[in-house]
């Protein structure tokens, strides 16, 4: 069995930024989630978020950012296997959107623990 040769590892980063740039070009709700982060960063610069705040809502973009690319990577792969109404086919979808979907909400439940105290101490000056 004769070994297969690897891609080089630019070439491994080069499809991975291809992968970003067709899910942000192309999924409503990664340009929903695109929208929300730059609302967020303006924010933080307004609200003059600490260190570890901004951490809190890097992390929180990845994971929200990257569940949203898993789940159309499920989307798509489902889609390509079956066109058919399927039960575990609606199964996978389901899961994989549910995921973001709790991953989007506590995203917002932390961003209102940072910033609505902000939000009432810049009303009351």
């Amino acid at each position: 069995m004769k070994k297969q040769k690897k891609d080089p590892l630019y070439k491994s980063f080069g499809y991975a930024f291809a992968g970003i740039f067709a899910v942000v070009t192309k999924e409503r709700n990664m340009k929903i989630h695109c929208v929300a982060m730059v609302c967020v960063v303006i924010a933080g610069f307004v609200f003059h978020i600490t260190p570890v705040e901004w951490c809190i809502c890097l992390t929180l973009f990845g994971l929200v950012m990257a569940l949203e690319m898993v789940n159309t990577a499920v989307e798509a792969v489902v889609d390509l296997v079956t066109k058919e109404r399927r039960p575990l086919a609606k199964l996978a979808k389901d899961a994989a959107a549910g995921a973001v979907l709790i991953a989007a909400i506590m995203a917002a439940i932390a961003g209102m623990i940072i910033f609505i105290p902000k939000l009432l101490e810049s009303l009351s000056i």
